[in-house]
């Protein structure tokens, strides 16, 4: 299925693509915002580390993302003393629900890591050399906005694409992904797909992955989404899901028209042999213009290369046209900011990324600017037409 035409758009508009499993991503309210945390973070600080605390509530990454907006007094306080205090406010403000749901999940991913064993271990801790190509690593050294552009294409605004994996980590990784699929039929294991829209694919998070793929969120993707994307919380991702899809003739053939539940969404192609399976993208909207026309200025399609990654805001509205022949697999990290989606809740204005809140105060600034316009020339005494 594609979807061109503004018709077609009103027939079926985009779903929120929702993962069927959760890294318990959870708010701040706005008290805690106002009276006990900064509302800017301390970007100067560097915050401790809270990854070889395993049995937190709560993702490590999102106790290191908040530590920025701790009082100034707090900063340079005892880790034990911040974490007291970060914990505090997020059991407060998180429901008893979610974090038995949390919980559950955890016991979940505990009992398939217990019990599956994987072939290829070199997977499962981040090695850059090894895993991308080396004009990514380059760039990503050099952190800076030129060596992010010099290796990038950006073929639409806010969509970027670059040469990214290594074909041995692509292998590695298909071949890691097929032998877990066999043993959940051969364990007549139930495991959760990657999210509400895709049939096939597995959570790479829940076998294992999870660490590798913080590393690869904070080290990697962060950076480059703290460039191109800050007005939505590129500099602030503390948490991710990720996945891998796959679509074939006797698989899931296509994807619907959607958003993602992400802020950034990283999307590559680990092969294999196929035709078809081309990304088309419509624009980026909040959640109030999710289903409003598409300008002709924002169609986009982009084919897939194995290797090679497309980054882009998790509201960018897009789909997946049927894969006509062979099988196409793809690794997703959505990557989230939970103080972003906090602060979200308190603004009414979304013109600084969303294509139509943009158009909208574009035209109210015209009409003001017509209205003014109007008054003088009739102070004046001067016709108006």
């Amino acid at each position: 299925m594609s979807i061109d035409g503004s018709a077609e758009r009103r027939k079926q508009p985009p779903q929120t693509q929702t993962p069927s499993t959760g890294n318990g991503n959870c708010g701040i309210s706005s008290m805690s915002l106002a009276n006990r945390l900064r509302l800017n973070p301390n970007k100067e600080h560097k915050p401790d580390s809270y990854d070889d605390l395993h049995q937190l509530e709560f993702s490590p990454l999102l106790f290191s993302s908040l530590e920025r907006y701790l009082p100034p007094t707090m900063l340079n306080g005892s880790r034990d003393l911040k974490l007291q205090y970060m914990r505090d406010i997020l059991l407060r403000y998180s429901s008893e629900s979610e974090r038995t749901r949390v919980q559950r999940h955890r016991e979940y991913r505990q009992k398939i890591i217990s019990h599956y064993q994987p072939v290829h271990k070199e997977l499962y801790t981040m090695q850059a050399v090894q895993f991308f190509v080396p004009s990514f690593l380059k760039a990503i050294n050099e952190n800076t906005e030129d060596s992010f552009r010099s290796i990038m294409a950006e073929p639409a605004p806010g969509i970027y694409t670059f040469e990214m994996l290594q074909p041995y980590f692509c292998e590695l990784l298909l071949s890691e992904v097929e032998t877990f699929e066999r043993w959940v039929i051969e364990t007549n294991f139930r495991i959760m797909r990657p999210n509400t829209m895709n049939r096939y694919g597995c959570v790479l998070d829940d076998f294992g992955l999870e660490t590798m793929l913080d590393k690869l969120m904070e080290d990697f993707i962060r950076p480059m989404s703290r460039v191109f994307f800050p007005e939505v919380g590129g500099s602030t991702l503390d948490s991710h899901h990720g996945f891998v899809v796959e679509y074939g003739t006797d698989k899931d053939a296509e994807l619907g028209f959607h958003v993602d539940d992400s802020e950034v969404t990283l999307n590559v192609c680990l092969g294999k042999q196929f035709s078809g399976g081309e990304l088309f993208f419509r624009g980026i909207r909040c959640d109030k213009h999710v289903n409003s026309e598409t300008q002709s200025e924002e169609i986009f399609d982009y084919s897939h290369v194995p290797g090679h990654a497309v980054l882009h805001r998790g509201r960018h509205r897009h789909g997946a046209r049927a894969t006509t022949s062979g099988c196409r697999v793809n690794l997703l990290l959505w990557c989230r900011s939970s103080v972003f989606r906090e602060l979200k809740k308190y603004q009414k204005d979304s013109s600084n990324w969303c294509g139509e809140c943009q158009r909208e105060k574009k035209e109210r600034q015209r009409q003001s600017i017509a209205a003014t316009k109007l008054e003088l020339l009739k102070r004046d005494g001067k016709p108006t037409s």
